[in-house]
């Protein structure tokens, strides 16, 4: 034998002892398959629970070996391994149930007796398609527990009904045997968004809970896009929720996160899943023990906006016979509608700004709009005269700021002889003596801005109603098919670099004319406004520029109101040139000037203490 032929040999045999090593068990995978056969024979001595338990096991299990054989039967031991005594709830056929009234069409599954789908009958989406808040495996429902070690989710669960099923209402069980169950009731009365739901669970009071004193509800909701603009129904789109008897709160939509987690130690009244104009709220009848909230983005490309999650505690107190009442809300985000729920709160769902801004449009803009909806039926015209009422309201405000302005042109020729007789590096005394001359002539130079700073509140107040107002939503009027979202006379599909991210990929006509106004508004006014502050000029023409960019994809409704709202400044301020005497003023100003200039107590207190302070110092020793 040659020296290759050997050292083949060794390679062979050393080969075949290292096949062997590593297809020897190790030690650890010994024990796992003694631990798994020991679980099989626990499985085995378990299966004596209960006299009830045990035969609906084996009933099930004699079943499917009567129909199915080789491979099943595992599986149905896997099953029974999983879910122990809920194992025959594991295997059915999804049945699907209907709850309707006049607006609502609520589909009830078997599996897991959850909510199915919701679909709005007097709402339609820019698909013209009906308005479903969720369907299919967008959505899961259930209790979490354990139960003989086992975690067991409801929502994996077939349910039964339980009784009769009618158009307004229904009851699904999850039964172990008799004397142990769990039931789901639904009911919906006519024209209501509301469920009333209850869950009954009888012979329950031994299973394991993450808090001994609470049973935890899991809801999950994918939230598909209604609107035509995706990125405007975004910035709306938002997990809600409720502190006990406190303030609503909320996870800011627009932060450019992708993942936004909360975990709520304290108790909740209600959640809710809320998109631009719909939301799906879960009520608790006195409140959540504990909640733990999670928003996910999801990309563009996605037929869904965002992934809601809630894992929400109720009190449980481990009763043979419980029923746990909620309530589930449906339905759309109307002002009007969400504030009949008084004790919930419901209506701070419409985003309508905080403190003043709220205050403004709850108390003044909604009421006059919901005034003028029931005798107009063109919400064009409806928020043209929207602008009429208020601009009549702000009419002693934007009177005030307009003498101010002609106040301020009259002094114009003595200002410019102020700058020649203060030339550059004097910039401190042309400054003291401009004020003086302000004071003698009883002028404030801020006289023109604070009546115009006190309307920014409606202005702001505007911009929170009309993007959230449920009633402009697929109202057209002229070219705007949609008052609730972005008008467009010319779009593109293609992207272009930087624009497309700033403007969009669309022109709206009502912003353009919004700008165009705002820009001859300010440089009609040029001359009165921008003398004090000149550095400010160019910035004046800059400012709209800036918001036709920010509000191109906005509310057409918003932009047809600032377009009206700019126009009819320009006609008062027409009005006003034609009634107000800039000789006249001057005069009046010339009459302030010659009268001394009266002190104020103020002033007076601290030149006498300072004539008080000089008199008292004592001349120093020589």
């Amino acid at each position: 034998m040659d020296k290759n032929s050997i050292f083949g040999i060794v390679i062979i045999a050393a080969i075949l002892i290292l096949w062997g090593v590593f297809q020897t068990p190790k030690k650890k995978e010994l024990e796992e398959r003694r631990r798994i056969s020991d679980s099989l024979e626990l499985v085995q001595q378990k299966s004596i629970m209960t006299a009830d338990s045990t035969a609906i096991l084996k009933q099930d299990f004699t079943a499917e070996q009567q129909t199915i054989k080789g491979p099943d039967t595992v599986s149905t031991g896997k099953r029974i391994d999983q879910y122990g005594v809920y194992a025959a709830n594991a295997v059915g056929e999804d049945t699907f149930y209907t709850l309707e009234n006049d607006v609502i069409r609520l589909v009830i599954s078997s599996k897991g007796g959850k909510p199915y789908s919701v679909e709005l009958k007097s709402y339609k989406n820019f698909s013209r398609e009906p308005v479903v808040l969720f369907d299919g495996d967008s959505t899961q429902f259930g209790l979490t527990f354990y139960d003989q070690n086992r975690p067991i989710s409801t929502n994996e669960l077939y349910f039964q009904p339980d009784q009769e099923i009618n158009s307004d209402s229904i009851s699904m069980r999850l039964a172990v045997n008799e004397n142990r169950y769990i039931v789901y009731r639904y009911s919906l009365k006519p024209g209501s968004y509301m469920v009333d739901f209850s869950m009954q669970l009888v012979g329950m009071n031994d299973i394991v809970t993450r808090d001994p004193s609470s049973l935890d509800i899991s809801w999950e909701l994918y939230v598909p896009q209604h609107e035509q603009s995706r990125k405007n129904e975004n910035q709306y789109t938002s997990l809600y929720f409720r502190h006990f008897q406190e303030d609503v709160d909320y996870f800011k939509a627009r932060q450019n996160k992708e993942v936004q987690q909360q975990d709520i130690p304290t108790q909740v009244e209600w959640v809710a899943f809320k998109n631009q104009f719909f939301s799906s709220v879960l009520i608790a009848e006195t409140a959540f023990s504990s909640a733990l909230l999670k928003s996910t983005s999801l990309p563009e490309t996605d037929k869904y906006l965002k992934n809601f999650r809630a894992e929400l505690g109720v009190p449980f107190q481990r009763l043979g016979n419980e029923t746990i009442k909620l309530k589930m809300f449906f339905g759309p985000n109307k002002f009007k509608l969400l504030k009949q729920y008084k004790n919930y709160k419901l209506e701070d769902l419409v985003s309508l700004g905080r403190s003043i801004i709220r205050w403004i449009n709850q108390f003044v803009i909604i009421p006059i709009f919901d005034w003028l909806s029931k005798y107009i039926g063109n919400f064009g015209l409806i928020i043209l005269i929207l602008t009429i009422i208020i601009k009549i309201g702000l009419l002693p405000l934007t009177y005030k700021s307009y003498l101010s302005q002609a106040s301020m042109k009259v002094l114009k020729p003595q200002i410019d002889e102020l700058t020649q007789k203060y030339p550059k590096g004097k910039e401190v005394e042309k400054q003291q003596a401009t004020m003086a001359l302000y004071k003698k002539a009883g002028i404030s130079p801020m006289g023109g801005c604070l009546p115009m700073l006190l309307q920014f509140p409606i202005l702001f107040a505007m911009f929170r109603f009309f993007p959230t107002s449920i009633e402009l939503r697929q109202e057209s009027f002229l070219w705007a098919t949609d008052l609730s979202t972005f008008d467009s006379i010319v779009s593109w599909s293609g992207n272009i670099p930087i624009l497309s991210g700033l403007y969009g990929n669309h022109v709206s006509l009502f912003t353009i004319l919004m700008t165009v106004s705002t820009i001859l508004q300010m440089k009609l006014s040029d001359a009165t406004a921008s003398q004090q502050m000149p550095g400010m000029k160019t910035m004046m023409y800059i400012m709209p520029v800036m918001f036709m960019f920010m509000l191109n994809n906005f509310s057409s409704g918003l932009t047809y109101y600032y377009f009206l709202a700019n126009v009819i400044t320009i006609g008062q301020n027409y009005l006003f040139k034609q009634f107000v005497d800039e000789k006249e003023i001057l005069r009046k100003i010339e009459e302030r000037k010659a009268k001394p200039v009266k002190k104020s107590k103020w002033q007076q207190r601290l030149e006498e203490m300072s004539k008080q302070q000089s008199g008292q110092k004592k001349p120093k020793k020589k």
